[in-house]
């Protein structure tokens, strides 16, 4: 059975900087898709970040230059890092994961079948 558990979200200052972690159990680590995505009430869910096997990333333009995805295989984590903090960056924060051996450009355009419960991030002004 696959399991991703999401944390280190948290409340933090616009600016500032917080750091996520997905811990991974159940599955072929190396060999997915990883991603994280965001939802704000009474928005659509969009895809912030992606991660494919070969380590290669892909941004959202809103997050580009401010938020960094990595993983460690031997750890089976996936992380977050997101920097310059923006108001409009609060959101519920989901880890996805989907079986596919590709590059980060390609994870975009996966449907992510694993889900975590998400952590809340909220950033005030």
């Amino acid at each position: 059975q696959v399991q991703l558990v999401e944390s280190g979200g948290g409340s933090v200052q616009s600016g500032g900087s917080l750091r996520l972690s997905c811990a991974a159990s159940g599955v072929t680590y190396i060999r997915r898709c990883m991603a994280w995505f965001r939802q704000a009430p009474g928005k659509e869910r969009e895809g912030v970040a992606f991660i494919g096997t070969d380590g290669s990333t892909s941004y959202a333009d809103s997050v580009k230059g401010r938020f960094t995805i990595s993983r460690d295989n031997a750890k089976n984590t996936l992380y977050l890092q997101m920097n310059s903090l923006k108001p409009e960056d609060t959101a519920m924060y989901y880890c996805a994961a989907v079986l596919a051996y590709v590059s980060g450009p390609y994870c975009r355009t996966k449907s992510y079948n694993n889900w975590g419960r998400g952590t809340q991030v909220t950033v005030s002004s």
